[in-house]
């Protein structure tokens, strides 16, 4: 027996259409129909009433109901490192030293294929239950660990494994050669489902990242790498990259990167909080875009690394694109429910009022799809986009609730570790690929 070719899903939903703007809707309907690549496609987004009238005497159908769910697009998680989900809730003194001793030693026992394979297995059924469904992903420096991801994660994934190849720990370290020599075949093989991936420009020699710069334009590839995420590490950088042959008048992080060809309108850049004028007009001009990780970027106390706050109202009057990520290692939570939790709650401290839920929910959605070229296709309910979504655990609500008053009482409720699981169920394409059990 064959799919159907029509699947209806009945039940409350959110569709997040900007940064200020979620349609929430009771008694709703999704129609999703299948098209010849095998692909269901949201044809109907509106009321139960309509859509049973219109599509309830279909030959090939089924009915889904989600009483007691929320029904929301999935989420896209922009910036996280799949082979640091051990070392998330390690000690954090600060970045340098949390790298060097929980995060490089970890990410070393990745040359083990076996462990690798079993380790993506065990991490994609972790993104499926927090309703993370795309994304930019780091793997280690050993290409089968983007082999694995890419294989195992279900969802839209742009992967790349980490270059080291100056200033890093012997067991974790590549020569220009083989680092040039991975980023060429993997970048042919995987076209847009590949980044290249400096570590940051510390680890990697300048040549290095501009000849993966060149194969990673040509092949179609994303670009993704860390910048300013401390002043600490800004200052280590420009010391550094000073004393290289043509870089001795560099006079900020993100000219470096320039100046190795990584910016583009493919290039996804961690973090970005300390940024000049000058740098954000060069990521603007550019459309560089940044993924801001408010949950690594928390205070120690909150289980982050304490590298300040991305200041989001001058990126936007910079024209720079960005949108949430979890950044797991130094994020300490894989749901993206924690990190639009901590984006709200870090800028509400310094009374910046535009940080409302919907727009945490938007930057966690719809605009991580559109950083990752997604979102004609993906990131919140519109015809023509593929039915993939989740289902969230419905809080008490009132009749009078607005948008930011539901996305209010899922996110804000309960402690950080139950924020997890409140996603019952995840589906992809139109099926169910996970159910809270």
């Amino acid at each position: 027996m064959g799919k159907p070719q029509y699947k209806i899903f009945l039940g409350d939903y959110l569709n997040p259409l900007n940064d200020k703007t979620c349609q929430w809707v009771r008694q709703g309907a999704l129609v999703a129909k299948l098209n010849a690549q095998n692909e269901y496609i949201w044809c109907f987004i509106g009321k139960e009433k309509e859509a049973l009238a219109k599509y309830g005497q279909k030959n090939s159908l089924e009915v889904c109901e989600f009483p007691g769910g929320v029904i929301s697009p999935g989420f896209y998680d922009t910036h996280f490192h799949w082979v640091q989900d051990d070392v998330r809730t390690m000690p954090k003194e600060n970045l340098l030293v949390w790298l060097s001793k929980y995060t490089w030693p970890h990410e070393a026992k990745y040359k083990d294929k076996k462990f690798s394979k079993l380790k993506a297995t065990k991490f994609s059924k972790k993104l499926l239950s927090v309703g993370t469904l795309g994304g930019a992903c780091y793997a280690s420096i050993h290409g089968h660990s983007v082999d694995h991801a890419l294989k195992e994660f279900v969802g839209d994934y742009t992967i790349g494994n980490v270059l080291m190849t100056m200033n890093s720990p012997s067991y974790l370290n590549q020569s220009p050669k083989q680092a040039i020599s991975l980023v060429k075949t993997r970048s042919e093989k995987y076209g847009k489902n590949y980044a290249l991936t400096p570590r940051f420009a510390p680890t990697t020699h300048p040549h290095v990242m501009k000849e993966g710069s060149r194969l990673a334009k040509k092949n179609k590839n994303f670009i993704q790498t860390h910048l300013s995420e401390t002043p600490r590490e800004i200052e280590y950088v420009l010391g550094l990259y000073k004393e290289l042959p043509g870089f001795e008048k560099v006079k900020s992080y993100t000219e470096i990167y320039k100046k190795c060809g990584l910016l583009s309108s493919k290039t996804i850049m961690g973090h970005g909080i300390h940024l000049s004028r000058e740098e954000l007009k060069m990521l603007s001009k550019s459309k560089t875009a940044v993924a801001h990780c408010p949950t690594s970027n928390a205070p120690v106390k909150e289980l982050g690394l304490g590298s300040g706050l991305f200041d989001f109202k001058k990126a936007e009057r910079a024209g720079v694109r960005w949108s949430l990520a979890s950044d797991i290692g130094g994020g300490p939570f894989l749901s993206m429910l924690d990190v639009m939790r901590s984006f709200y709650k870090q800028n509400q401290k310094k009374k910046i009022k535009e940080a409302t839920y919907i727009k945490a929910y938007f930057r966690a959605t719809e605009a991580g799809a559109e950083l990752l070229g997604l979102s004609k296709k993906r990131g919140n309910f519109q015809k023509n986009k593929m039915a993939s979504f989740i289902i969230l655990e419905k809080p008490g609500i009132k009749k009078e609730d607005m948008a930011e008053d539901v996305l209010k009482k899922i996110i804000h409720r309960g402690a950080r570790e139950e924020l997890s699981k409140k996603v019952l169920q995840t589906y992809y394409n139109g099926e169910s690929v996970y159910q809270k059990t």
